[in-house]
């Protein structure tokens, strides 16, 4: 049976599910000669269930511990122990725990406050929590596998699965030039005046990440933990490489691209009484146990890839790192070139600490930004494919000099669509309202939401039907199927015949799709194996490479005119990004940005690289239209199979919230995808004022969500909430 409910922890109220469950009440206690149950918390969308704790067991079974229970009829889960007590419901019996399966506790007190925290603030289940908080390995009761002859290579150190000390000796660090040294300084004077949380904002190539060093080897001599955060696995290569140098066996790291066992040894080493002292890891880090932490350091602040979208829990791993340094008593350091919007504004008005870095190492000069009219250039018909005279002219020189390339396009595979070019016929996914990517290599076409793959038709079967319902003459031929767009996959092929020469590769999630295939192409790149590097979002996140001297937008308008109050922030935050790729190693840099928009202010700004401009006239027009950080945002999203029911549920839920919300209820309407994986999909977002009880919001929701549940035709109606959403 599911569990009472605990009593309101940190504000929060009894959180339901994503499922069809109303809330379950507390039963009466029951006296002192009945025993003990336990509510466990299981890998489920709700929040636990209670079971018997028998008497052989009793005693041991504690809060945070993991035990094995039988669920339903067949499955048996690993469950982690929310609370004991001697409450039961009155004519139930419950099943009884199974077995303990660690002599400890694999989930610490701070870590089951964190989740409640996580459960509370991203109304979702805490059983969301544990499934995203716990390697999948400890979610199974089955014992764990035996180690291999020689022992297990482990992703933190590369060495046997024992756990050795950690080295002894000085940690090092690099010296820091002037710059560096007084922004290091200044860090320190902000966490001691007591801004626990500071902002160094440092433009591309500053030396952030030795400012980083110096600060992770202080808080170790103090005997404190850190956990560094980046925004993707991507950029762990990099890192590790640099950190490893400095730190040697005190670096862990921790990630989604290991397995599931590699993952379980860095979590339980950090269970042992030599656990590691710095963890390096992507958003999940979060989750991981810590005794003694004292830094958390958010690397590339800015990132919505630190936003998990889904499954639940959505949450933003920067957000929730700073309440787990609040309740870890820790100091934060966010580090960027291009801050947040919401983060630059509560450094600005005293809330963080603000300590900028404006030269870059060793006083190396920002890369030239020329912008090319695109437009202008395929009107004179001077384009050749997706490359201007300019970018052309650019890499051939580049190529003499034996430098490097970077070419930034935001879209993988070949072609963002298939199109008949006689009847405009255009190939979409049966269960997305998507249309398909066309994969040359592959021969397919591809649904980059749901994943679903269809052979790429040799004809246009709209035109085909159509001619057999004409009875067409014999002399019929069908029309040319066009590749409309331009991908990663394209650009390579460009390249090539511009280029053959040129040693390519290409970076994007169709050849990077394992932490071994990315590794094998940045460190090719690393060591000019290759020439141009091609590649989406991924060659734009903080990676370092010596020789690139070239750096090619070849359309800076694919986020731009996105329907989103963001997509200029994320534009500008892009552009600078991969900007900052070219010339960091004394190589004076180049950067063309091909756009249709020449004249756009956010254009200009990038090239100026004027990011306090670009935060100013976004601030007025968040301030006019109400947006972060003047409000907060909630996003209310309904799913199902039927589309009238979901179009009537979330009108109704709509009339609903406009009871306790006034008028900050905007919609139902489609998502960006109305339709996604077999599913119709509505939202509402309700605009919540800074000053507001967040108990009471929740609780608003909440009830709303419990009143469409009870509808006769909403039964099987997936309800989920979005807070703060990217």
């Amino acid at each position: 049976m599911p569990a009472p409910p605990s009593p309101p922890r940190l504000g929060g109220e009894k959180v339901s599910g994503e499922s069809l469950n109303a809330p379950y009440l507390a039963p009466p206690p029951i006296g002192g000669g009945w025993g003990e149950a336990a509510d466990i918390i299981l890998p489920v969308p709700f929040r636990s269930f209670t079971y018997e704790v028998p008497p052989e067991l009793r005693g041991q079974v504690r809060r945070g511990s993991r035990v094995e229970v039988a669920f339903g009829k067949s499955k048996v889960y690993a469950g982690i122990v929310e609370r004991v007590h001697d409450q039961a419901p009155e004519g139930i019996a419950l099943r009884p725990i199974r077995r303990l399966l660690d002599p400890e506790p694999l989930v610490t007190e701070a870590q089951l406050r964190f989740w409640e925290w996580v459960a509370d603030y991203y109304m979702c289940p805490l059983g969301d929590v544990y499934k995203a908080a716990i390697p999948g390995s400890l979610k199974s009761p089955a014992p764990p596998r035996p180690p291999r002859l020689g022992g297990e290579k482990t992703p933190e150190a590369g060495e046997l699965s024992t756990i050795s000390p950690p080295q002894s000796g000085g940690l090092g660090g690099a010296t820091l030039s002037p710059a560096q040294q007084t922004a290091y300084e200044a860090i320190i004077a902000a966490w001691q005046s007591g801004k626990d949380i500071t902002l160094l904002h440092g433009v591309t190539a500053s030396g952030k990440t030795e400012i980083y060093i110096r600060l992770i080897a202080d808080a170790i001599a103090r005997g404190e933990q850190v956990l560094y955060l980046l925004p993707e696995i991507a950029l762990t290569t990099q890192m590790q490489e640099r950190l490893r140098r400095v730190f040697g066996e005190r670096l862990g790291v921790y990630h989604s691209k290991f397995t599931d066992r590699q993952r379980e040894m860095v979590y339980r080493r950090q269970l042992s009484q030599q656990p590691f002292d710095v963890l390096l890891a992507v958003r999940s880090g979060i989750f991981l146990p810590f005794t003694r932490l004292g830094l958390i350091i958010v690397d590339e602040e800015h990132e919505p890839s630190y936003k998990q979208q889904e499954p639940a829990p959505r949450y933003h791993a920067r957000n929730a790192a700073l309440m787990l340094a609040r309740m870890s008593g820790a100091r934060v350091l966010l580090g960027t070139a291009t801050p947040c919007i919401e983060t630059y504004q509560r450094a600005r008005n005293g809330s963080y600490g603000y300590v900028p870095l404006t030269t870059r190492f060793r006083s190396i000069t920002l890369p030239h930004v020329e912008i090319v009219d695109i437009a202008r250039q395929q009107f004179r018909k001077r384009m050749k494919g997706a490359f201007s005279p300019t970018l052309i002219e650019a890499m051939g020189e580049t190529l003499e000099r034996k430098e490097q390339i970077i070419l930034f396009q935001n879209r993988r595979g070949f072609a963002p669509l298939l199109i008949c070019e006689q009847c405009g016929w255009v190939p979409h996914c049966t269960r997305c309202d998507v249309s398909l990517t066309v994969h040359k290599k592959t021969r397919k076409l591809v649904c980059h939401y749901c994943g679903n793959t269809f052979p790429l038709p040799p004809t246009c079967p709209a035109c085909a039907e159509a001619a057999s319902l004409a009875d067409a003459p014999a002399t019929y031929r069908p029309p040319r199927l066009k590749a409309a767009g331009i991908g990663t996959e394209r650009v390579e092929e460009q390249v090539a015949a511009l280029f053959p020469q040129a040693r390519t590769a290409r970076l994007d999630l169709d050849t990077a799709s394992t932490r071994t295939a990315f590794e094998r192409i940045i460190h090719a790149f690393a060591n000019r194996e290759s020439d141009i590097l091609i590649g989406t979002q991924m060659v734009a996140k903080g990676l370092d490479f010596s020789g690139v001297s070239l750096v090619g937008v070849l359309d800076a308008d694919t986020l731009l005119h996105v329907a989103d109050f963001r997509a200029q922030e994320r534009t500008f935050h892009l552009l600078a990004q991969v900007a900052g790729r070219a010339g960091r190693a004394g190589t004076p840099g180049r950067v063309i940005v091909q756009t249709r928009t020449p004249n756009s202010p956010l254009i200009a700004q990038m090239a100026q690289d004027d990011y306090l401009s670009m935060f100013n006239h976004q601030l007025a027009e968040r301030q006019l239209f109400n947006y972060p950080p003047y409000a907060r945002l909630i996003f209310v999203y309904l799913r199902h199979r039927d589309y009238d029911v979901v179009e009537h549920a979330a009108t109704q839920m709509a009339t609903l919230l406009k009871a306790p919300f006034a008028e900050q209820v905007y919609g139902p309407e489609p998502p960006v995808i109305g339709y996604i994986k077999g599913m119709h999909a509505r939202k509402l977002m309700v605009k919540v004022p800074l000053n507001a009880s967040l108990n009471a919001v929740r609780q608003a929701l909440h009830q709303a969500e419990q009143a469409i549940r009870q509808l006769p035709y909403a039964t099987n109606i997936n309800i989920f909430f979005d807070v703060d959403p990217m």
